[in-house]
């Protein structure tokens, strides 16, 4: 545990030590460094391939789900996105230095609300590798420095990543430090690496529920959370059918194993007995298994009951949990009893009721006639996302660069004195 503990605090204050020095590096160094790192991303395609396919045979032997195997998985078009994903950062505006707010007062002080990096972020993260090449790009970006703890299941994944980076900074002057790899899947890692407040600034958890909320409960460091993801489509009566069946059918299939997939359908009384019967038997052609309350299953018998326990479920696989619903106000109420705050999505022609909607369910991203699978960075146009937080307080939704900015007042005068 103390050889763990000096591991882990080496890094840590490496890494502070670095964030002074990359929090004055411009933003053309910084975009040189974003830009080497893609283009080396792209030449190793075939490098990173063979090392994730290490972690994909690891996983298969675990008898792990196929929706969690395909958040581990990379190929070409996966690798390819996140070199893109950082050359759409580097198209973005550096929010450093950026004015907030500008106020002269009566007695002539200028006060400037200005943006200036956290400092040193720790990320706690599992199974997706991309959340490596994704908060390495935003943080530097921001003028932050990393400290990356992955998960075991993507060990050698992670490790060639984190190699292909630091070949790219190192080659573009960025200061030694600013991404720090915790090369370690010792659990009490984790334990150790957030209680180190005098080193790093800010923990943003992504993973499993018990994983966050351990964190939650034990950080000595401020937590920005990316809470689970029980996003929810309402099907209203005055759904149009065809979006309906689409939108569904996206939210839930296109890629299960995400957080922003769909995990409850619910749907308008007046339209289920027409709609649910071929909207089920399409997710069953897609091998989707149906959790239906009382209602649904006397309208579509062959499916299995749905419990309690099934409407808080985040499944992450190709399961859904079906409801009927008397009303909007019934909608809402669900959303709000079994819901994480995350992304829920409306189908509806009529405006008055999608305003409704917008206005009264609480989550991070709310949808009218769309699916819930665009809550992501690169689809919100910030290159990539840290994580999508489902908290209220600094961040919500999904994080881009500004939202890894905290600010100070610079203060210009001539002389005044307080009277």
């Amino acid at each position: 545990m103390k050889n763990i503990k000096n591991y882990i605090i080496k890094k840590a204050e490496k890494s502070k030590n670095a964030s002074k020095k990359l929090a004055l590096i411009s933003t053309d160094g910084k975009n040189r460094a974003l830009s080497r790192i893609a283009g080396l991303l792209d030449r190793n395609s075939n490098i990173i391939i063979s090392e994730n396919i290490k972690d994909i045979k690891a996983a298969e032997k675990n008898k792990v789900s196929s929706a969690l195997i395909d958040r581990l998985r990379l190929d070409e078009k996966r690798i390819h996105l996140m070199a893109d994903g950082l050359r759409q950062i580097v198209e973005l505006p550096d929010p450093v230095g950026e004015i907030c707010e500008k106020t002269v007062r009566p007695n002539g002080l200028i006060i400037e609300k200005t943006r200036v990096p956290i400092g040193v972020i720790g990320i706690i993260y599992e199974s997706r590798p991309n959340v490596t090449v994704d908060s390495v790009g935003l943080c530097l970006k921001s003028g932050n420095c990393t400290v990356l703890r992955g998960g075991s299941e993507a060990i050698n994944s992670n490790r060639i990543l984190v190699d292909i980076i630091s070949q790219g900074t190192y080659s573009s002057g960025i200061p030694n430090g600013c991404v720090e790899f915790i090369d370690n899947t010792d659990r009490s890692i984790i334990s150790e690496m957030i209680r180190l407040p005098q080193y790093i600034d800010c923990i943003i958890p992504r993973g499993g529920e018990g994983l966050i909320d351990y964190i939650k409960k034990n950080s000595y460091i401020p937590v920005i959370a990316h809470g689970k993801g029980v996003c929810h489509t309402y099907i209203d009566k005055d759904a149009s059918f065809r979006k309906a069946i689409e939108i569904s059918f996206n939210a839930k299939v296109q890629r299960p194993g995400v957080c922003n997939a769909m995990e409850t359908l619910l749907v308008h009384k007046d339209i289920a007995k027409v709609y649910l019967p071929i909207m089920i038997e399409k997710f069953k052609d897609a091998k989707v298994e149906i959790r239906g309350d009382r209602l649904t299953k006397k309208i579509v018998n062959k499916i299995k009951p749905a419990k309690e326990s099934d409407w808080y479920e985040e499944y992450l696989d190709l399961i859904l949990s079906v409801k009927v619903v008397s009303s909007i106000e019934d909608a809402i109420f669900h959303i709000e009893k079994y819901g994480s705050h995350h992304s829920d999505a409306i189908v509806t022609e009529n405006k008055k009721t999608a305003e409704r909607f917008l206005k009264e369910v609480d989550s991070a991203s709310v949808y009218w006639n769309a699916s819930t699978r665009f809550t992501d960075g690169s689809e919100f146009g910030m290159g990539a996302e840290i994580g999508i937080s489902t908290q209220k307080v600094h961040a919500r939704g999904p994080m881009g660069l500004k939202d890894l900015t905290s600010y100070k007042y610079i203060v210009r005068g001539n002389g005044q004195i307080r009277k």
